[in-house]
């Protein structure tokens, strides 16, 4: 069976439109290198944001090393295959994301008080409200075992991120295809 012409279908603009679908690959791996580019330091200041809004305890080691640059943070980017990596290799990162306990039975220094619970000895001073660690010190406190409870910074800043990459997406590549389809034209 042929379809031609005369068969009710509109044939016109189709040679325009497969020409334009060749152009759309044409600067792709470049445009995508920006564009992946923008969303890590988008789900980077989110992280930050997120450190900040939660009021996980930092000496700002955390939320500096969530950046490009710094040496405590990840930043690993490809764009042919669409890969972005973001993270910190800041040892209480995870403590502080997902909780954590205070003292555990293979924590260094741990033992059993006379009720059963788990212990440890901290040594360090007191300076007001503020404890100082410190090795040296024959002073410290106490430190009974229980739950911190984690601040969940990463994973509110990864949902809040996955709305904004959803929304970019969409819109990239609309942009995107409507110039590589038009050449750069305007609309008739």
């Amino acid at each position: 069976m042929r379809r031609g012409p005369d068969d009710g279908l509109d044939w016109e603009g189709l040679n325009e439109f497969l020409n334009g679908l060749s152009n759309v690959r044409e600067g792709m791996a470049e445009e995508s290198r920006k564009w992946l580019e923008a969303l890590g330091f988008d789900l980077l200041y989110q992280i930050q944001q997120e450190i900040i809004r939660t009021g996980t305890v930092d000496t700002r080691r955390l939320l500096n090393s969530f950046d490009v640059g710094d040496g405590d943070g990840v930043w690993k980017m490809s764009s042919d295959g669409l890969t972005l990596e973001v993270g910190t290799n800041v040892e209480y990162a995870k403590f502080a994301n997902d909780g954590h306990l205070t003292v555990r039975h293979d924590t260094p220094g741990a033992f059993k008080l006379p009720d059963g619970s788990l212990a440890r000895f901290v040594p360090g001073t007191w300076s007001g409200d503020r404890f100082i660690y410190d090795p040296n010190a024959d002073t410290g406190m106490l430190l009974k075992e229980k739950w911190i409870e984690g601040s969940h910074y990463f994973d509110n800043a990864v949902k809040i991120f996955r709305i904004i990459f959803g929304r970019s997406l969409d819109k990239k590549l609309r942009v995107y295809i409507d110039k590589r389809m038009r050449g750069g034209r305007k609309r008739k």
